[in-house]
C-alpha cells in the first residue's frame, strides 16, 4: 500500500485560529479557503511512498533533526502568490527569511536524497551541490483561487490582498504527515513529530 507523504512545520493552534480570521475577509474572492486545522509550512514533498519505505523515511528525518536547533518564525503578510505568477495561484501568509528554516529544509532534503535517489521527483538540483541551506522565506497556503472564475473578474475590480501582520511562534517540532484526499479536501494526518536537537 502507498501513502502520500510530506515532512511539514504545523503550526500552533493559536497561530492557526489568527490566520483563518483573515479568510473571512475576501467573501467575494473565488477561493476555496484551506481549513484551519490544514494550515502548515511544507518543507519536502515525497509523494507516494510504499508502506515498507516508511520506516526509512522515519529514520532519515530523524537523523536530520537532531542538527537542528528550536528557532522563531515571524509571519508579516498576507497576499496573493506565488510572486512570480500572473495571475496568483494563491493567498498566502509569508514570513520573514530565516537561515535556520533554510538549514532544516536543504539537511531534510539532502537526507531523503540520499536514502531515496529513486525518486525522481526530489531534483533538487542545488541540494545536491552542497553546502548550507539559504535563507528561507516561509509561506502559508491560505486558500488556492479558483483560476477561471478570478480571470473573469476584471483585474481593477478583483480584490486587493496585501495584509501586514505580526504573528510569531517557535518551531521546535517537524512532521511527517500523511495525506488522504477526500472530495472536500484533503485530510492530513501525523505519522510522527519529530523534536528538534534532540536525539
Amino acid at each position: 500500500m502507498s501513502h502520500r507523504i510530506f515532512i511539514a512545520i504545523n503550526l500552533p493552534e493559536d497561530i492557526k485560529k489568527q490566520l483563518s480570521l483573515y479568510q473571512a475577509k475576501w467573501p467575494e474572492l473565488p477561493c476555496r479557503w484551506t481549513r484551519k486545522e490544514n494550515l502548515h509550512i511544507t518543507l519536502v514533498f515525497l509523494g507516494y511512498v510504499k508502506d515498507e519505505e516508511l520506516p526509512e523515511i522515519l529514520k532519515t528525518a530523524k537523523t536530520a533533526t537532531t542538527r537542528n536547533k528550536p528557532f522563531l518564525i515571524n509571519l508579516n503578510k498576507i497576499c496573493y502568490g506565488p510572486t512570480d505568477k500572473k495571475p496568483p495561484r494563491m493567498v498566502w501568509a509569508e514570513g520573514e527569511k530565516s537561515q535556520e528554516l533554510g538549514n532544516l529544509q536543504i539537511g531534510l532534503e539532502k537526507a531523503v536524497l540520499e536514502s531515496f535517489t529513486s525518486y525522481p521527483r526530489l531534483n533538487f538540483k542545488e541540494t545536491l551541490a552542497g553546502g548550507s541551506g539559504r535563507a528561507y522565506a516561509p509561506h502559508i497556503n491560505l486558500g488556492r483561487l479558483k483560476i477561471w472564475e478570478f480571470k473573469a473578474i476584471e483585474p481593477e475590480e478583483r480584490p486587493e490582498i496585501s495584509e501586514e501582520i505580526s504573528l510569531s511562534f517557535e518551531v521546535n517540532s517537524i512532521e511527517i504527515m500523511e495525506s488522504r484526499l477526500k472530495p472536500k479536501g484533503p485530510d492530513y494526518f501525523v505519522l510522527e513529530s519529530l523534536l528538534l536537537g534532540k536525539k
